[in-house]
């Protein structure tokens, strides 16, 4: 009997290791695991092992007792499942171990992956880590809520980068570069101006966009004194904090337990969190922790067979198909729900194709419907993918809940962002009023505007303005201060600048969709004319404080326009009926001149009339204004909401490069 027995073992043993790979007449065919256990279920009695791979002839697991040295303790075999799933149930308490997956396709072992579903790793993200997720929850975390948020029309974003924001020596925080960084209170500049979170506070943002915070590739763990520096554009692992941003990458809760507290804290401050997700393209594509699971599938291929590339960056991800998109909805809901995440900004949003995007507002809106969702409208090269079928910009109102950022709005004001020589609106260019008054309306449709004199879109493209990103700088490109620089006129003054600066923020707070700015703009930021710092090092990217004190004016500036804006409804109407209602566009006979009103209490707010005036001229314009008696809050570079002069007259002077903003009670 045991003869026979260890005979049927051995030709089970051989059955299994012959299987074939199966095949597919097309990647529509592959079989569609609707579960939600994929990559690992933990319990301290059991852990359950399910990865993804149809084409697989064999899937082994390999466990690891280190998360980057030693070799594997053990090696199993895992099963065929069902739709395409391998399966491995160990009975024992696997805590603090560590695995990968390795997959046997077309009778080839392809290298090892933590795999994509992948929730904690070791250092550098090669081996995924078994832990407890309930560990990792600072104290008072169930008690975590979102900031209130009554409308998508309320949020003001600001964009930072987690090393920019601590680096500084002058920035008072001690935990630089990490994401503790943003729970330290009481940090000071040299001058002892606030700091950190408490400037966050004081400037008076709604919500913190944070560059890449998931796991990437170009970053090396293992040396986090080597001062290395990456925006974060190069995915890894999806569902991974980034370790370099943690005081310990090679303990797996560290990453996962700092990055909760600085979401807990932002939150104690009344501020919202957003992650910049980059679902477009991996790293690497062949050898990509997804590529090593079910290889070709969760790419775009061009006829050729060679990879298409919409990301600019080698390739570009597949997000029609079920399981790439089951990956991206499921990822997005994991970050809202086990980190409290706040919202999500699409890099490469045109990448993707616009069902998915709807799936992902669909998902987040059982979460929770506050959730923003919004991201660039465009791609950086050719798809194989119809355009017709992609969330670009152009077909943003097949996208309800989501906004795409405005270029429109952007080089308008501060010129091309393809040539820093050639200058905007706020320097002084004309015939880029309707460009500019198609940004103050949010990009829908308005009768008086003349769409066929704008510099890109030829139409409206978006249903509501809180469809809309308002900008004039981000982390791409050159920053705003240096874009004013390199593009200014012929005897330019740095006063002259700093009313350019000014005015183009003017415009982004009083027009209607989302303003959004980038971190330390508020304090004149340079990064010393590099117009693509997503390597170059901490003395070109990080954020100097000191200059809080020497752009003090500046800075009260910023915060002036988004108190007002937050005071004032009318600045945010909402929807494209309040819009072309309350706002009206006034006939200007000067060049360069944009002035609207808005009116009878739009939307409820104090202010019965708002009479908002840009000059772009660099001398002073005589406006003809409606009759009545104005309260002036807004004049020459200054704003002061208890009122700076009343204005009886219908002949107004707007100052040289600045905006005026009127009042009637």
């Amino acid at each position: 009997m045991k003869k026979h027995l260890v005979f049927m073992m051995l030709a089970t043993g051989l059955l299994c290791s012959c299987q074939k790979t199966p095949k597919y007449a097309s990647y529509d065919d592959y079989p569609i695991y609707d579960g939600s256990d994929l990559e690992l279920t933990y319990t301290p009695e059991a852990s359950t092992f399910k990865v993804w791979a149809p084409t697989a002839s064999e899937v082994k697991l390999l466990l690891y007792e280190d998360g980057s040295e030693d070799g594997a303790s053990r090696v199993l075999n895992m099963k065929r499942s069902e739709k395409g799933t391998w399966k491995l149930h160990i009975k024992e308490d696997l805590e603090g171990k560590f695995y990968t997956f390795q997959v046997k396709v077309n009778e080839r072992w392809l290298d090892e992956t933590p795999g994509m579903w992948v929730k904690a790793t070791g250092v550098n993200g090669k081996r995924a880590a078994i832990i407890d997720m309930s560990k990792t929850n600072p104290a008072g975390w169930e008690m975590d809520v979102r900031p209130p948020l009554k409308d998508e029309a309320d949020i003001i974003l600001y964009e930072v980068h987690v090393r920019d924001f601590s680096m500084s020596p002058n920035s008072g925080i001690k935990n630089k570069g990490k994401f503790l960084a943003f729970t330290e209170h009481g940090t000071k500049n040299t001058m002892g101006q606030a700091t950190g979170i408490d400037h966050l506070k004081e400037l008076g943002i709604t919500h913190v966009h944070l560059l890449p915070s998931f796991d990437f590739a170009s970053i090396d763990e293992t040396k986090p004194n080597d001062n290395q520096y990456n925006w974060g554009y190069d995915p890894l692992n999806y569902n991974v904090p980034e370790g370099s941003y943690s005081t310990n990458p090679y303990d797996p809760a560290v990453r996962i337990k700092e990055f909760k507290q600085m979401v807990q804290a932002l939150h104690q401050s009344g501020i919202r969190v957003v992650m910049d997700v980059v679902y477009n393209h991996t790293f690497i594509g062949e050898n990509s922790h997804l590529n090593l699971l079910v290889p070709g599938y969760f790419y775009r291929m061009k006829p050729d067979g060679s990879w298409s590339n919409a990301s600019g960056c080698g390739n570009e991800t597949a997000s029609e198909r079920a399981m790439m998109r089951k990956f991206i909805v499921e990822s997005v809901v994991y970050w809202a729900t086990e980190y409290h995440i706040d919202g999500f900004r699409f890099d490469l949003m045109g990448v993707h194709d616009i069902e998915t995007m709807n799936a992902v507002r669909l998902a987040l809106d059982k979460v929770d419907p506050s959730i923003c969702i919004y991201g660039e409208g465009w791609t950086a090269g050719p798809s194989v993918f119809p355009e017709e079928k992609r969330a670009l910009k152009k077909n943003a109102k097949q996208l309800d809940g989501i906004a795409v950022f405005s270029d429109d709005i952007r080089d308008a004001l501060k010129g091309s962002w393809q040539h820093p020589e050639i200058p905007g609106f706020v320097s002084g260019v004309d015939s880029l009023e309707e460009s500019v008054k198609f940004g103050v309306v949010g990009s829908i449709q308005h009768s008086q505007i003349d769409y066929s004199r704008l510099i890109y879109s030829k139409e409206p493209y978006v249903n509501d303005p809180t469809q809309v990103i308002s900008y004039v700088s981000c982390h791409d490109d050159l920053c705003l201060a240096d874009k004013l620089r390199s593009s200014k006129p012929a005897g330019a003054t740095d006063e002259e600048i700093l009313r350019f600066d000014k005015l183009a923020q003017t415009i982004v707070f009083t027009s209607q969709g989302i303003p959004f700015i980038y971190a330390g703009e508020e304090l004149f930021r340079t990064k010393k004319g590099v117009h693509n710092s997503y390597q170059s090092p901490d003395s070109i990217n990080q954020i100097n404080w000191d200059n809080k004190t020497v752009f003090q004016d500046l800075f009260e500036y910023y915060r002036g326009l988004i108190s007002m804006r937050k005071a004032h409804p009318a600045f945010r109407l909402g929807t494209q009926k309040n819009v072309q209602q309350y706002l009206h566009f006034l006939d200007m006979k000067t060049p360069n001149v944009v002035a609207f009103t808005l009116t009878d209490n739009a939307k409820g707010d104090t202010w019965r009339n708002i009479l908002v005036i840009y000059n772009g001229n660099r001398k002073s314009v005589m406006v003809e204004i409606p009759e009545g008696e104005w309260n002036l809050v807004c004049n020459d570079g200054k704003i002061n909401l208890t009122g700076i002069a009343q204005v009886k007259t219908t002949a107004f002077v707007v100052a040289p490069s600045s905006a005026s903003i009127l009042y009637q009670l």
